[in-house]
């Protein structure tokens, strides 16, 4: 198993500017659910961005089981963004087996891979369907299958459910928690929400801003499964008000 890690990262947009982030030491263990939250500015989706590759450190390093990931790789660290990117004219068994097949797998094996992703996700009801027949909690779900069936050693999600009403939300990350975890998958969750950072998390990073860095991390210590009541609990509300009132002084 593989440990995601970065070594006093900082990430300069352009010379001369500020950083956007600065001395971030951070890792993730393998099968571990690591969310981050912090302040609009601080450098979340930058830092996101570093860890799948799609970004070089301007120092420091982002290393993948000690080797320096330079360069995005889908099998190593896949990315689910809040914008769906799903392909409106195709079924959802073939947006699901789409990166596959820009991967060069062959079209029999990547179908055989989606139908077990979207089962696994839940949705091998709906594989020939298409998207615009889709709830936008299934269309999450469908990008969710799709960057599983890359295998990756770690997936980032970008803000991934911005966009979904509260109920919902609540909902699908119930359920996607409960599956990611069943799998061992390897996650790190960007996210706005306290609620989320919380309930989804086995450990939270906090950022401020001014330039970007790691303000400190918070490991919740609540077993899995988690259903709905951990949210009314007093432990809950407890990480709550610890992580609202770091993030207010910290702004």
């Amino acid at each position: 198993m593989t440990s995601l890690m970065t070594r006093d990262l900082e990430i300069v947009y352009s010379p001369g500017s500020a950083p956007a982030i600065t001395g971030i030491d951070v890792s993730v263990q393998p099968g571990e659910f690591v969310t981050v939250i912090g302040p609009s500015g601080c450098g979340k989706s930058t830092l996101l961005h570093a860890m799948g590759g799609m970004l070089s450190p301007s120092s420091g390093t982002v290393e993948l089981g000690g080797a320096a990931l330079t360069a995005p790789d889908p099998h190593k660290a896949a990315f689910v963004f809040q914008d769906y990117s799903l392909f409106p004219w195709k079924t959802v068994l073939d947006n699901v087996a789409m990166g596959l097949r820009f991967a060069k797998v062959d079209r029999k094996t990547a179908l055989r891979t989606a139908r077990e992703e979207l089962e696994f996700v839940g949705l091998s009801r709906v594989a020939d369907q298409h998207p615009g027949q889709l709830s936008g909690g299934m269309q999450q779900r469908v990008a969710v299958a799709r960057a599983l069936a890359m295998k990756p050693q770690f997936l980032l999600l970008d803000e991934p459910f911005g966009a979904l009403d509260e109920q919902t939300r609540r909902r699908l990350g119930r359920d996607l928690t409960r599956i990611l975890h069943e799998a061992g998958q390897s996650v790190v969750l960007i996210t706005h929400s306290l609620e989320e950072a919380i309930f989804w998390a086995d450990r939270i990073v906090v950022m401020q801003a001014g330039p970007g860095r790691i303000l400190t991390e918070i490991t919740v210590d609540e077993g899995w499964p988690r259903s709905l009541d951990f949210m009314t609990s007093d432990r809950f509300d407890r990480l709550r008000a610890q992580l609202f009132q770091l993030i207010e002084t910290k702004q």
